[in-house]
């Protein structure tokens, strides 16, 4: 008995101590795989971290243009780490000048790590945060920003106006077509510049109306712009003015609704603006020259997240580096034809055979080469 007892003693010990060996087994390989774990999920944690937002200019979150793109890139950055407006990332509404700096301040006092400024009406504001804020980071959306803790994000916005002056300059029926501004400013005589060159390379005999409406918000003088200008024989207009561009479209469907057989046709800014052209069954939006900002943003963001804010630098972004496109969402007034030339003359600005203009004097000379 004794004999048969201390034989059980053993067994029960043995499976013990294999259990106690299994179960350390199991606890040491967990602790490897949690440790695995936060390793991998420490850019993730890093992410979560880090807050963004951005101050609009007047033409506000979801003015269909580059606020909103913007706006866009940011939510999209947010939202796929799990935060939410207000927790990880947030904007503030410009109504009008006045409101820069008290919006910056604002997040500035709330610890966001990265404020965007959108527009290159916000560089005094911008400037001045930056120099009396030197622990937060900040970016100039559209202009140059002088601060070691500040980034100039910029775009070759004449690259993309360039094409789409090929795809108005093969769709004009007229050999008539429009250039409508926001504020005559440096800016967007790129665009314009662009534009002109793109048409004049197709057919130098294409007329170009070039008119301001010196405001991105007044849609009703887009509205009368267009008015005239489609009234004397245009047939396709390019806006580059922000809110004022809808005005544009508005009249472009007022002429469709009324004469659906006319052609008339927009060209979009900045976001790819098809919707903004439905009207019923038609369509009059063209196409659009497409800025990246959400993409820019984006890169700008994570470079942050990554310790690699570009501090002090200027980064532009044009067709090569995937911040500007051009829209072919319209495919049946996009035709093959023009997509076609439009990626010719693409492959020539990228290889250097086209040198597209900037400026008004870069425009005149490039002409005149033609």
């Amino acid at each position: 008995m004794k004999n048969r007892i201390f034989l059980l003693f053993v067994l029960f010990l043995s499976i013990g101590l294999f259990l106690a060996a299994c179960g350390g087994a199991t606890e040491d390989n967990n602790a490897g795989t949690e440790g695995n774990g936060d390793n991998a999920s420490e850019n993730e944690e890093a992410s979560s971290d880090y807050q963004v937002a951005m101050v609009t200019d007047e033409g506000g979150v979801d003015d269909k243009s580059f606020n909103q793109s913007a706006w866009e890139g940011i939510q999209g950055w947010g939202e796929e780490l799990g935060l939410s407006k207000g927790e990880g990332f947030d904007y503030a509404q410009s109504d009008e000048k006045a409101d820069y700096m008290p919006n910056i301040t604002r997040f500035v006092r709330d610890e966001y790590d990265l404020v965007f400024g959108v527009g290159f009406k916000l560089k005094e504001d911008l400037q001045s945060a930056a120099e009396q804020f030197p622990d937060t980071n900040f970016a100039l959306v559209d202009e140059v920003i002088d601060a070691p803790n500040a980034v100039s994000i910029l775009f070759k916005e004449h690259e993309g106006s360039f094409l789409v002056g090929v795809a108005a300059a093969m769709k004009t029926k007229t050999n008539n077509v429009g250039f409508v501004g926001g504020i005559d400013s440096p800016l967007i005589k790129k665009f314009e510049s662009g534009f002109i060159a793109g048409v004049k390379s197709v057919n130098p005999d294409i007329e170009v109306d070039v008119q301001y409406a010196e405001s991105f918000t007044d849609s009703a003088k887009g509205k009368l712009i267009a008015t005239n200008m489609y009234d004397s024989g245009v047939d396709v207009i390019y806006h580059a003015a922000g809110g004022t561009g809808n005005g544009v479209f508005n009249q472009a469907k007022d002429i469709k609704q009324n004469d659906s057989d006319r052609e008339i046709w927009v060209i979009g800014v900045d976001r790819d603006q098809h919707d903004e052209g439905q009207i019923g069954e038609h369509n009059v939006t063209l196409t659009s020259m497409v800025k990246r900002v959400d993409v820019a943003v984006q890169d700008v963001i994570n470079r942050g997240i990554n310790g690699e804010f570009p501090e002090g630098e200027q980064i532009e972004y044009g067709i090569e580096e995937n911040g500007i496109s051009v829209a072919t969402t319209n495919e049946e007034a996009m035709t093959e034809e023009i997509i076609s030339a439009v990626e010719d003359w693409q492959e020539k600005i990228l290889n250097g055979e086209v040198e597209v203009p900037q400026t008004m004097d870069e425009l005149e000379a490039f002409v005149d080469s033609l």
